[in-house]
């Protein structure tokens, strides 16, 4: 059977103790992506007018940005009940067909990582998503036969950082697609400051400064980071945080100015380092990193590129002049000196 939870917009607050406290509840706690909002409410207001269920929604972005926040959002906005279930989680048909069976009207089906659906289980969602209906077949053999089931309208959720490898037939069945983009600083700055309240930590502007300036445009890295100030300066400083004290606890966590940690700047430096800045191919730099590809392209590709620091090329991964001023390495004017011209003499 997939994993599932069925979440009640009453208890969503309250499970799994804390953490779920940092996550807004309605549409307007919900800080930064502005334009999102902006059009989510009216599609809310005018499913909720016409007594229907909220179409389908496709989230796509980096990790950490809230795709599985704004999924609890729309939920408590519309009132109705969330289930949670992820792509890989649903291995057989029989395991969706029990899922959407057990939805009531109105409810939302969350997937994460939809895009790790196999294609057997899409060939079921399919007409469920669009009709509302599931087929199964029943027996085997000469003697089986094809049922429809009527489902009651529901909404599927769909979350996914690779939005790319989702079929053309899937992506077109969701009639609302989003982007999550990286947060802007003053976004961050109020992300830093609620979860502070939140957990009741002491903390400074120039203190909330510092954690927002090195939070990647990330809200999940923001409210790590802010614990593990937190831990530090509940130990060394008294318990209450600066930017200093802030500096200080990010220093030892080898988190830099712009928010990089050892394994970004390792990406960086096996790219200058063992490959002269590239072009090189991502398979290669997974494997001098010890990494899976996909690791390297969802968890550090995104920000790296969001700096300026990588690009990709047809020919492979580039480090930038920017990457080198970063890690304080001279950029190598003539390009890669390992890559003679055709015609030298």
């Amino acid at each position: 059977m997939a994993e599932e939870r069925l979440v009640s917009p009453q208890r969503q607050a309250e499970e799994s103790g804390l953490e779920p406290s940092l996550r807004p509840r309605r549409i307007d706690e919900y800080i930064g992506q502005e334009r999102l909002k902006e059009s989510l409410r009216i599609f809310l207001q005018a499913a909720q007018g016409r007594g229907e269920a909220l179409d389908h929604v496709l989230l796509y972005g980096p990790p950490g940005l809230g795709k599985t926040t704004l999924a609890n959002v729309i939920a408590n906005e519309m009132g109705v009940n969330l289930k949670v279930t992820s792509g890989p989680a649903i291995e057989r048909q029989g395991d969706l067909a029990a899922i959407l069976t057990n939805l009531r009207r109105g409810d939302i089906l969350f997937i994460d990582e939809v895009h790790r659906l196999s294609r057997v289980v899409e060939e079921v969602l399919y007409p469920a998503m669009e009709d509302f209906c599931l087929d199964i077949v029943i027996g085997k053999g000469p003697s089986a036969r094809s049922i429809r089931l009527s489902l009651p309208h529901f909404t599927i959720i769909g979350a996914t950082t690779r939005i790319a490898l989702m079929t053309s037939p899937l992506r077109a069945r969701f009639g609302v697609t989003y982007r999550l983009d990286f947060y802007e600083p003053p976004a961050m700055r109020a992300i830093v400051s609620r979860t502070a309240a939140i957990l009741d930590v002491g903390i400074d502007k120039d203190g909330v400064e510092e954690i927002a300036r090195r939070s990647r445009g990330t809200p999940r890295v923001a409210n790590r980071l802010l614990k593990r100030v937190r831990d530090y300066a509940q130990v060394r400083a008294g318990g209450s945080i600066t930017a200093e004290v802030a500096r200080q606890a990010l220093d030892l966590l080898a988190v830099d100015p712009l928010g990089l940690d050892e394994a970004d700047r390792r990406v960086l430096h096996t790219l200058v380092d063992k490959f002269e800045g590239g072009p090189v191919g991502i398979e290669t730099i997974a494997a001098a990193l010890s990494e899976e590809a996909d690791t390297v392209m969802d968890v550090y590709e995104p920000y790296l590129m969001q700096l300026g620091f990588l690009e990709r090329t047809p020919r492979g991964r580039v480090a930038t002049r920017r990457a080198y001023e970063h890690l304080g390495l001279p950029y190598p004017e003539q390009g890669n000196p390992s890559q003679p011209e055709l015609f030298s003499t």
